[in-house]
């Protein structure tokens, strides 16, 4: 591993310890016990079997649209509408999951495929309104979030609902849903999934002519040009992959977690958003998204059991919203070595 390397894990180690003592800080002006407090995030995040199983089940969705955000940026281009491009992952789980009947391995890889180039055309999309007409693709991906949730609401709550509980979609049949890992858990064979994409990513971007075009692009595409590289075709495709690998996070929380969704698609709302954050982190790096993805599961689920885990001699514990907050320093805090190296380069 490179100098190059190094410096940045150590960077991110520092930054994790920052997060966590400003976070400490905050806790303690607002009365509480900071050790109590963290410790009841790792217990909460990984006290026992289960909590651990469901951080990790929430890592999964994360590792995906994280990974899709760093392939946008690798070519130099801002994807944020992993969000909707997630939602039309779950729309394509839904849509083949709970209406064909098909063989089990066949069935599921169906929808693998459908989603990823439903989401994929989504993401190419925006990438071909960049090249062709100049738009933003920050813009065009946050105007096509409003699309693919409003399409994906019209569809769940008028053509694929479920009779019997309006509220939800029908089921996938049993031949499409992902394995558990364990039973009685929420984590299912997505996250294995995920880890896979997140090494595929890599070879693809690091071990091959395409990704090495990619990522030439990123860093300077006019020289890229001269070089004899297709600079708009390279956009296109980054934005293609990334789309589609956004939608797999919706569709695998579909075959995996939940086997259906819900009209107003709450189940993977803010996954796409989250994916950002995840992404900086892990400094746009695919291996690096997979422990960059776990920290984030785990203050996502830790800090639902600080409450009541710091409730002790009758005192009220300490209040979500404040262990929200102080959860987004550390995120901050921890994204921010990535955040200033992307400004460096954007200069």
């Amino acid at each position: 591993m490179s100098i190059k390397y190094w410096k940045q894990i150590v960077d991110s180690l520092l930054s994790l310890m920052a997060g966590f003592f400003v976070g400490g800080i905050i806790i303690w002006l607002a009365g509480f016990d900071p050790l109590l407090f963290y410790q009841g995030l790792l217990i909460g995040a990984f006290g026992n079997l289960y909590y651990f199983m469901t951080t990790l089940s929430y890592a999964a969705p994360l590792m995906l649209t994280g990974l899709s955000f760093a392939i946008a940026a690798r070519a130099s281009l801002f994807n944020v509408g992993a969000e909707g491009q997630s939602y039309l992952g779950a729309l394509a789980a839904v849509s083949i999951g709970a209406f064909l009947t098909l063989p089990n391995l066949a069935h599921q890889l169906l929808i693998i495929v459908f989603a990823f180039v439903l989401g994929g055309l989504l993401g190419g999309l925006a990438g071909w309104l960049k090249v062709s007409r100049g738009v933003n693709e920050v813009v065009s991906t946050i105007m096509l979030n409003y699309l693919s949730l409003y399409v994906s609401n019209y569809l769940f709550t008028y053509w694929l609902y479920d009779p019997m509980r309006a509220y939800k979609t029908k089921n996938i049949e049993t031949t499409a849903i992902l394995p558990f890992v364990m039973p009685g858990t929420d984590l299912s064979l997505s996250l294995f999934l995920a880890v896979l994409a997140s090494f595929f990513i890599y070879i693809l971007l690091w071990k091959t002519p395409f990704g090495y075009e990619i990522r030439a692009v990123g860093l300077n595409p006019t020289a890229a040009s001269y070089g004899g590289i297709n600079v708009r075709r390279s956009m296109v495709l980054s934005m293609f992959i990334s789309g589609g690998v956004a939608a797999l996070a919706g569709a695998f929380e579909v075959m995996g977690r939940f086997h259906c969704m819900d009209t107003e698609l709450t189940y993977i709302k803010g996954y796409g958003f989250d994916g950002i954050a995840v992404s900086l982190i892990g400094r746009n790096h695919p291996i690096a998204i997979i422990p960059a993805s776990i920290l984030f599961a785990m203050l996502k689920t830790g800090v639902q059991a600080v409450q009541r885990y710091t409730s002790v001699g009758g005192r009220t514990g300490v209040p979500l919203e404040l262990g929200l907050a102080v959860q987004g320093v550390i995120i901050v805090f921890v994204a921010l070595p990535s955040i200033i190296d992307m400004i460096r380069r954007m200069r």
